[in-house]
């Protein structure tokens, strides 16, 4: 190449460099002002308030798939609607993102419904889709639900950009999935897994986390029509992802990272005080962390309940916590689902159907309940390897909806979605 072309080239490649940093700046640091957070005013107390409620169901019902990465929405009527992928394995070519309404009358969820697929997904977006992964659904104030979810179009999930598709009529019918735009550098490497929060202009407050060159998690402005109009950093580094942003009034709200570094394994907690624009620089709290999703909701006496697997190592409990929103004093609730084992090991097959299948009658709901057999037949490589049989329950999704009902949804063993819910009553009657 000769020196003129030389020097021209590098002045593009200064200039492009230059241009992304500023646009990075910008995204980081938006000088528009920032709309506090849309904090519910209170929830609604119905009748039958002060008894205590507890209720578990399984929210998918297919028993051959690999289901992961679950997240609930509430509904109007009171119902509630569900989302999560399913495939022959996670990363799979044959990934789907499915869902089930709930309907609170019945007490039932009822059956699967594909949202999206690899291949509408390619056609919508006019791009190669290699996978997909990670759903996350939310009902707007203006009701519009939104759902996003994970692509990839080459390499692993570093590469993944965010698709969104929304339903003006409550998830019967939905819009063409689009790309969201979240980075300069290629549109890859941003990844979506807990609950949008919503701002009082209107502005989707979006928690997301990268994955491409380290491992560090943001916090994408996303306007009332779908576009990602901002952004700001929550950490830096290789050791945090998947943040779950909890809103204590409407300028200040919580963080809490999944801890993927080496060193403290212990949930990382960050803060901000101007409605998500800048954040504190996380920080080790009390909980243990074993590199493992984890989900949290405000209550009404100003804390915290957070769901997550507090172990070193494993994910074999998935237990409930309770704090306050100086995240210094943990209680635990409940825990949720645990292998009878305390470490984790593993059990022979003979015992595990035995014991499994006692904990799918407990969850299973009437509807369900004739699975049991087949459920029991086709237990595989899911759960089953040489080593023996392991008891997973893992990424929970947690919202407290305007009837006071708290919902929690979650992978159980990796062959169906558990969703559980309760009230106030049934929580201070724990504590």
């Amino acid at each position: 190449m000769g020196s003129g072309k030389s020097r021209f080239f590098v002045s593009c490649l200064g200039a492009a460099v230059l241009v992304s940093i500023f646009t990075v700046s910008w995204w980081l640091h938006p000088n528009r002002a920032v709309s506090g957070f849309a904090v519910a005013a209170g929830s609604v107390v119905l009748p039958g308030a002060t008894t205590p409620f507890y209720s578990t169901r399984f929210a998918s019902s297919d028993l051959d798939e690999f289901v992961h990465a679950s997240s609930v929405t509430s509904l109007p009527d009171g119902g509630l609607m569900a989302v999560w992928f399913a495939g022959s394995r996670e990363g799979a070519a044959d990934v789907q993102i499915r869902g089930a309404r709930y309907d609170a009358l019945a007490a039932e969820w009822g059956e699967e419904l594909v949202l999206a697929t690899r291949e509408s997904t390619q056609q919508a977006t006019r791009k190669h889709i290699r996978k997909l992964g990670n759903p996350v659904i939310a009902l707007a104030p203006d009701n519009r639900l939104w759902l996003f979810y994970v692509s990839v179009s080459i390499g692993g999930w570093a590469g993944s950009a965010i698709n969104t598709m929304y339903s003006d009529d409550f998830g019967e019918s939905w819009s063409t999935p689009r790309q969201l735009i979240t980075t300069p550098f290629l549109n890859i490497s941003t990844l979506v897994r807990n609950a949008p929060v919503f701002h009082r202009d209107g502005t989707i407050g979006l928690p997301v986390y990268h994955e491409f060159l380290g491992k560090f998690a943001e916090y994408l402005y996303i306007s009332p029509t779908g576009d990602v109009v901002g952004k700001s950093r929550i950490s830096m580094g290789t050791d945090s992802l998947q943040p779950t942003v909890v809103p204590m009034d409407e300028q200040n709200a919580i963080a809490m990272l999944r801890y993927a570094g080496v060193t403290h394994h212990r949930v990382l907690a960050s803060r901000t005080e101007d409605a998500g624009r800048t954040w504190s620089k996380p920080f080790p709290i009390d909980p243990a962390n074993p590199n493992s999703a984890l989900a949290a909701v405000a209550t009404p006496n100003h804390g915290l309940l957070v769901a997550l697997n507090d172990l070193e190592d494993g994910r074999f409990r998935l237990r409930l916590m309770e704090t306050n929103s100086s995240l210094e004093l943990w209680k635990p609730v409940i825990d949720l689902d645990e292998s009878p084992d305390p470490e984790g090991n593993p059990f022979s097959p003979q015992a595990y159907r035995e014991i499994i299948g006692d904990k799918f009658r407990l969850s299973s709901g009437p509807r369900r309940l004739s699975l049991v057999d087949e459920f029991l037949t086709n237990l595989d490589q899911r759960v089953c390897k040489t080593h023996g049989c392991d008891f997973e329950y893992e990424y929970p999704y947690f919202i407290r909806s305007a009837d006071g009902l708290y919902h929690l949804v979650y992978s159980w063993n990796n062959t169906f979605i558990k969703h559980v819910s309760f009230n106030d009553a049934w929580l201070m009657e724990q504590l």
